[in-house]
């Protein structure tokens, strides 16, 4: 059996000893780490830190690390997290038409490639209902329009917090969340789009790729923010295009890489090694 273990994500102003202070929280508690990475970003001056121990012999309980820990952490003006690889997270898939994502994702999360129960599916269409239904998912319908979508985003608020959802990911869903919505869950909701932006602006971006004669493609996984497809990027990747690819090859390669883009994307922040700061993240792979 895989030994259970806590994971503090800290984030505070440079200075000398941290990593020894927070290594030694751990030490001085017959704490065996097992993980530890660290950053530092001098011109911001700011020190990240992932760490992890197996609490198997810890002598502080579960409920008692948070307080312990905050002792430390306050004189040093940090930011902190503090995580159980035993709690599984709680996640609602956002989708719209199109099926790739879902799929990828339902097929990792039920082979335990990633970590999470998903606890709902949502969308503004009925056409991938079929799918929760084969996984045995709650599908929940919310159409949108201009006149409705603030009062269809305070329902899907509503749901959210009825299912303790800790994590949204947009699996391809195509509306623009209002201001309201992601401000309500910052940091907590993961979005993929094609790499065409801010380039190939509007419909069939893939058609206007072709007739450009592009040689790469790629896909950007983020966490969403007020500014569209401008949040903290998580993971990216590319693929060559040659003479020779079609149309239809183009778009067929970009859905492989936003599968395995936003897949990669949701393992990292499910693991808790992501840290946002300046609007951009530090990824401890």
């Amino acid at each position: 059996m895989v030994a259970t273990t806590a994971t503090l994500l800290v984030s505070c102003p440079e200075q000398k000893g941290l990593v020894a202070k927070i290594a030694n929280f751990i030490y001085t508690n017959n704490g065996n780490i097992i993980h530890a990475d660290h950053h530092t970003d001098h011109q911001a001056g700011l020190f990240l830190s992932r760490i992890e121990w197996e609490l198997d012999g810890f002598r502080l309980a579960r409920d008692e690390i948070a307080d312990a820990f905050n002792a430390v952490a306050t004189p040093l003006q940090a930011q902190w997290q503090l995580h159980f690889s035993d709690t599984i997270p709680r996640v609602a898939i956002w989708v719209g038409q199109q099926e790739h994502c879902l799929y990828d994702l339902l097929w990792r999360i039920q082979s335990k490639q990633l970590n999470a129960n998903v606890v709902c599916i949502v969308s503004n269409h009925k056409k991938l209902e079929p799918i929760a239904q084969q996984f045995g998912i709650e599908y929940y319908y919310f159409p949108v329009t201009s006149d409705n979508k603030r009062e269809q985003e305070l329902k899907q608020l509503e749901l959210i917090k009825s299912k303790k959802v800790d994590l949204v990911i947009l699996a391809k869903y195509m509306q623009i969340l209002g201001a309201d919505f992601v401000r309500q869950l910052p940091q907590k909701i993961i979005n993929i789009h094609h790499s065409f932006l801010p380039a190939f602006v509007g419909a069939k971006p893939y058609h206007q790729a072709y007739r450009r004669g592009v040689k790469i493609i790629g896909a950007t996984a983020h966490y969403v923010t007020e500014e569209l497809d401008a949040g903290p990027i998580i993971e990216q990747d590319v693929v060559r295009i040659s003479h020779r690819d079609t149309v239809k090859d183009l778009i067929r390669k970009g859905k492989d890489l936003e599968r395995i883009v936003l897949a990669r994307a949701v393992r990292l922040h499910l693991e808790h090694r992501i840290l946002v700061y300046d609007n951009k993240t530090v990824v401890f792979a």
